[in-house]
């Protein structure tokens, strides 16, 4: 079913549609029109994060190298998202329950929060998050909903519904060593000097370096800051080929 022709998409659905967001203690409600004009980035969350005892689902607070604080997630699957979107390159902000969307469907009014606005170098990325066995239809609306504010404000969004195989435990191994790490002995250097030389091995490439030992924990820093490079979509492993990453443009400003 196309769940975007249940949306109330007039020519003014952009001014009958409104997003709240909070700022501090105040709550802020205009158009889905003049979104380009909200200081997106100074908004809290719009909905508190609730811990009770016996509650369904798990909420928490997950901290993030690229903003060097900590954000709140209300499931196992969040969290995930959070912890992938830390390593992924150009992360700048993320927005945990941005905003409170309020749109009409079949003459009905609906609202929804959507789960996180991602803020990177190429761009805002609005996010929900639902494994796919539980998308209802309910769920389906609202997430062509937020597909349609998105696309009129020049965001991407997509729905998280799962994991290629092996991605989220690869990920959590490189997050073991992604605070910054002291290299006084100068072995990142050597490890990105013998994989300039060609793709190497993980454990040929900790063999170039002149401790292994130690290696192993300045490889895993240098992967999880994209100094180098590793297919993720397969068991992570000695076996497992390290090519130099290609250099990275600076943050867009």
């Amino acid at each position: 079913m196309n769940y975007s022709q249940a949306l109330d998409l007039d020519e003014n659905w952009p001014v009958r549609w409104t997003t709240t967001w909070k700022f501090g203690r105040n709550l802020v409600t205009g158009p889905v029109r003049d979104l380009d004009r909200v200081d997106i980035e100074r908004s809290v969350p719009v909905r508190r994060f609730t811990w009770r005892t016996n509650q369904s689902h798990r909420p928490g607070l997950d901290y993030l190298m690229a903003t060097d604080r900590h954000h709140g997630f209300e499931s196992h699957e969040e969290e995930c998202l959070l912890l992938v979107s830390d390593f992924a390159a150009g992360l700048m902000e993320a927005l945990s329950q941005p905003f409170r969307l309020r749109f009409i469907a079949e003459g009905k009014a609906i609202t929804h929060t959507p789960d996180f606005l991602l803020v990177t170098a190429s761009g805002y990325f609005l996010i929900d998050v639902r494994p796919a066995s539980r998308i209802t239809a309910e769920d389906a609306l609202k997430f062509a909903a937020s597909a349609e504010v998105a696309l009129s404000a020049g965001w991407r969004y997509g729905v998280v519904v799962g994991w290629r195989q092996h991605v989220l435990t690869n990920v959590d191994a490189l997050s073991a060593e992604r605070r910054p790490l002291p290299d006084v002995l100068g072995i990142q250097a050597q490890l990105q000097d013998a994989a300039a030389q060609g793709p190497l091995s993980y454990g040929e490439l900790i063999e170039r370096c002149c401790l292994p030992a130690i290696g192993r924990a300045h490889a895993i820093h240098l992967l999880w800051s994209r100094h180098l490079g590793v297919d993720l979509s397969v068991p992570f492993g000695d076996a497992s080929p390290i090519r130099l990453a290609p250099r990275q443009p600076p943050p867009r400003a």
